[in-house]
């Protein structure tokens, strides 16, 4: 998601590698940065799950690396990741539901419409909460904060 844009939610039934999460990049987050980002100045942020570290991935990110920039992530660095706060929103939602899903498929149906309801204001306050995050994660010398 960007501040002006939450994209598409991708589900995922498999357990990732670094080609399936390839195959996700370059079928899905490729385009939705081409689109929301056209000049190329569009930051990615991921983690350093091992899928995401495969030299596979690593390659590819480096041949369309005029399309938009990788944000570099330290080992062991804070989890400052917004993202994590939009999956704590959709668990909340779900959980309210008045009728908990009762299979995968009912699951899935939730989550898709849980996430295109998403205020835009929720996404965007995420994205403006950056700096103070930031300044957090210094502040405490890399130690935990509020966030």
């Amino acid at each position: 998601f960007s501040w002006g844009t939450l994209g598409p939610i991708i589900l995922i039934e498999q357990s990732l590698t670094s080609v399936s999460y390839l195959n996700i990049v370059a079928d899905q987050v490729h385009p939705f940065m081409a689109t929301v980002f056209p000049a190329g100045d569009g930051v990615y942020q991921q983690d350093n799950a091992p899928c995401h570290k495969g030299r596979i991935v690593m390659d590819w990110f480096e041949e369309h690396s005029s399309d938009f920039q990788v944000m570099s992530w330290p080992p062991n660095s804070p989890d400052l990741n917004p993202i994590e706060h939009l999956w704590s929103y959709l668990e909340n939602q779900i959980r309210a539901a008045t009728l908990p899903p009762r299979n995968v498929r009912e699951l899935q149906d939730q989550l898709v419409s849980a996430w295109y309801q998403i205020p835009q204001t929720t996404y965007q306050h995420l994205v403006e909460s950056m700096p103070r995050r930031v300044l957090a994660v210094l502040r405490d010398k890399g130690g935990p904060t509020c966030y």
